[in-house]
């Protein structure tokens, strides 16, 4: 069996860059997802009054993120 173990990225006054190079917004319109130059995808929530905060930020790809795809369940 796999155990999902999440991982915590920490920094200092100033969050890593991303740069913007792809967007995509889940069916429920609740999730911004972006990809980034740096290699980055940015999970963001986005509230009934438009208002977007930071969810999670997941590190791994060694080359620019310039497409995001859905998946199905």
């Amino acid at each position: 069996m796999r155990t999902w173990v999440p991982a915590v990225a920490v920094w200092g006054k100033t969050a890593p860059s991303h740069s913007i190079t792809t967007v995509m917004i889940t069916d429920d319109q609740q999730t911004i997802v972006t990809g980034s130059q740096e290699g980055q995808i940015c999970l963001w929530d986005l509230s009934s009054d438009l208002r977007i905060s930071s969810k999670e930020i997941l590190f791994g790809h060694t080359a620019s993120v310039t497409c995001l795809a859905k998946a199905r369940e």
